[in-house]
């Protein structure tokens, strides 16, 4: 008889038997239709999978020599696979789940950090800054629509737990917040609702006028459009939990940074900043 076959040479022979079948199964996808390629991309995949896992493990002689005693391992081992139950789904919905939810990280966390842009539309035309103006806009839009939120969801009937205001801040961050609360109040100065401190804090929040071609205020679009005795109240509390104790330094930054607005570029551009602000 021959030399006696080492194992890896049991496994080397059933890998070249498994190999030219999947090669003879190849060229017969080639000269299939498009569609029935289609069918079989499943089939290719896995017995490309199967070889591969032949080429990275040894199975012992006996096993090798069982499968080689078969026509076609490589199908015969797929449609054993096909049969079985794997966790393949479950992995599969898991990664969508964690993609979808790494996104939305992204996405908050771009709402967090996105500076507020206290200028008109005019002088972040004048100035190449629409993009961050526009950025801050929709955020400011968004932060609205989120106290209205908070406010329908966290009301009970007599009061407003705070965790309402907690969780816009968390999404918006204070000053976003604070600003789009401040415009509220200031477009609303005449409501009685609005306790007249929450009036005279908003009045400490400089806020542009921003008027559109036709004469109409941009900052419209960022009214908080709840029942103003409640938006007074969501007010108050944001307030009263992160302001109270740094009120004097959270206010000072708010308005540093509302009023770094830079020196004006020319005569001309300085009468116009006025009359906006009149």
């Amino acid at each position: 008889g021959g030399a006696i076959m080492t194992n890896e040479e049991h496994n080397t022979a059933l890998y070249q038997k498994m190999f030219a079948e999947q090669e003879k199964f190849r060229d017969w996808l080639k000269g299939q239709p498009p569609e029935e390629v289609l069918n079989h991309a499943y089939e290719y995949t896995i017995r490309e999978d199967i070889l591969m896992s032949l080429e990275y493990h040894n199975l012992s002689d006996a096993q090798a020599d069982a499968l080689m005693k078969f026509p076609s391992p490589l199908a015969d081992v797929f449609r054993d696979f096909e049969k079985r139950e794997t966790d393949h789904m479950d992995v599969i919905w898991d990664c969508l789940e964690s993609r979808a939810d790494m996104l939305l990280e992204e996405q908050r966390r771009a709402l967090r950090e996105t500076p507020v842009y206290p200028f008109p539309a005019s002088y972040a035309q004048e100035h190449g800054e629409l993009e961050q103006y526009r950025a801050s806009n929709r955020a400011n839009a968004a932060c609205k629509e989120a106290i209205e939120a908070a406010i329908r969801e966290h009301y009970d009937g007599n009061s407003l737990d705070s965790q309402a205001a907690e969780l816009v801040v968390e999404a918006f961050g204070l000053d976003r917040t604070l600003y789009v609360l401040a415009n509220t109040v200031q477009q609303k100065d005449w409501d009685g609702r609005i306790s007249s401190g929450n009036k005279a804090w908003a009045k400490t929040i400089p806020i542009h006028k921003n008027p559109d071609a036709w004469g109409a205020d941009r900052n419209a679009s960022f009214v908080v459009n709840s029942h103003p005795g409640l938006t007074d109240l969501f007010l108050s509390t944001v307030r009263q939990e992160y302001c109270q104790k740094q009120e004097k330094s959270a206010k000072s930054s708010v308005r540093e940074k509302l009023q770094a607005m830079p020196k004006a570029t020319s005569p001309k551009h300085s009468a116009k900043l006025k009359r906006q602000e009149r």
